[in-house]
C-alpha cells in the first residue's frame, strides 16, 4: 500500500514540475501546491530533471550486460590456464618424440657409416 501511495505522490510532484517548466504556473505556486518551500521545490525539480535526462541518454544497443558471476569468471580463467598447460604439455611431448627420433636416426647413420668403413677395410 505504501508503494502505491509513494508512486501517486511522485506523480503529483512530476505533474507540478512539468506545469512549472511549461510556464502554466510559477515555481512559487508549484511549491505551494506541493506544500514545500521554493528551495525544496527547486531541489526536487533539479533531481527530477537530472533523472529524466539520465533516463533519456543514448544507451548501448542490445540488452544490458549481466552482472559478472565471479565463480564463472574464476572457472573460465582456470579452464583457460589448464588448456594452456595442456597445449604446452602436448608440444613438449611432440618435441621429446622428435628429439628421440632424431637420436635414433643419428645412431642409425653412425652405425651405417661404421659398417661401411669396416667393409672398406676388409676390401683393402
Amino acid at each position: 500500500m505504501s508503494d502505491d501511495k509513494d508512486m501517486k505522490l511522485a506523480r503529483k510532484r512530476a505533474e507540478v514540475i512539468f506545469a512549472v517548466r511549461s510556464g502554466q504556473i510559477t515555481a512559487e505556486e508549484g511549491a505551494r501546491r506541493l506544500g514545500v518551500s521554493r528551495k525544496t521545490y527547486y531541489e526536487w525539480e533539479s533531481r527530477a530533471l537530472e533523472a529524466m535526462t539520465g533516463a533519456l541518454e543514448d544507451k548501448a544497443p542490445g540488452r544490458p550486460a549481466l552482472p559478472k558471476d565471479e565463480e564463472k569468471e574464476r572457472l573460465r580463467n582456470e579452464i583457460a590456464e589448464l588448456e594452456n598447460e595442456l597445449f604446452v604439455a602436448k608440444k613438449t611431448v611432440e618435441v621429446r618424440d622428435m628429439l628421440h627420433a632424431y637420436e635414433l636416426h643419428k645412431a642409425s647413420v653412425k652405425k651405417g657409416t661404421e659398417e661401411k668403413k669396416r667393409k672398406r677395410k676388409k676390401r683393402q
